[in-house]
């Protein structure tokens, strides 16, 4: 069945499910584009790499297992033996995080030129830290070339990326036309309204269509989130008035 709100879910902003969300997004977007835009254009998906060292405190996974750590074997045994005549210390080296983001790149089947890059945001771009930068690094690179860049940031959590006269939203689209920089076109959504099909632009002043709900819809059935995702409160949470409209969606407890 469809996800139950009009508009964005606010319950798939949960840290235990966004990740899933994410990756889960961009197959069935660029699923969507390509029956639109073939032959002439390639719709692939990328993705950003982000290495973490985490720090003594626990960090924040974003939903995603912990680093597994490997247990004693006989390999490591056998390594103690090699130096059984050389005087060594015992020590770990620092745990490492790999997160993998995707994204969707659209690209002219004859030369392979990119032309359009579509991004879901994820926390990790929004809140202060490496990856916001390593983001926003990439993201000057995109936006001082002649490919399109198209934003999605559909959490209300976490400040914007940097985007001058952005008006009071709970989500945002940002649509920049290489030809058209500095100027650029943003659509703000509040919770309650329904989302928009986007344009995604092409070659040519011509674009392609992606529905929003139609992805999240799918996404949402394939994935099975009726069975678990109203367990927990949104996050962040809802205003008491729209914590009140929200609870006339969410299904009743499956048995």
């Amino acid at each position: 069945m469809p996800s139950p709100f009009p508009g964005m879910n606010p319950y798939l902003e949960q840290d235990s499910i966004w990740h899933d969300f994410h990756e889960r997004f961009c197959p069935r977007a660029a699923e969507m584009l390509t029956a639109q835009v073939r032959p002439h254009y390639i719709v692939k998906i990328d993705e950003h790499i982000y290495i973490h060292e985490p720090p003594e405190d626990p960090r924040r996974l974003l939903g995603r297992a912990d680093v597994g750590l490997a247990e004693s074997t006989p390999a490591a045994a056998a390594e103690a033996a090699e130096f059984e005549t050389v005087t060594t210390v015992a020590v770990r080296l620092p745990a490492v995080d790999i997160e993998r983001q995707s994204f969707i790149e659209i690209r002219d089947r004859d030369n392979r030129k990119l032309i359009t890059v579509v991004e879901l945001l994820s926390p990790s771009n929004k809140f202060a830290g490496p990856d916001r930068e390593q983001y926003l690094a990439k993201r000057v690179q995109l936006l001082a070339s002649a490919v399109h860049v198209v934003e999605l940031d559909l959490l209300r959590g976490g400040p914007r990326l940097p985007v001058e006269g952005l008006p009071p939203c709970d989500y945002c689209v940002l649509f920049s036309r290489s030809e058209s920089r500095p100027d650029a076109r943003l659509v703000p959504i509040l919770l309650r309204n329904s989302l928009p099909i986007l344009p995604i632009p092409l070659r040519a002043q011509t674009h392609a269509h992606l529905d929003l709900k139609a992805v999240i819809d799918h996404i949402y059935d394939a994935a099975g989130y009726e069975d678990y995702i109203y367990e927990n409160e949104p996050q962040p949470h809802l205003s008491p008035e729209d914590a009140e409209w929200a609870r006339q969606f969410v299904p009743a407890p499956r048995v």
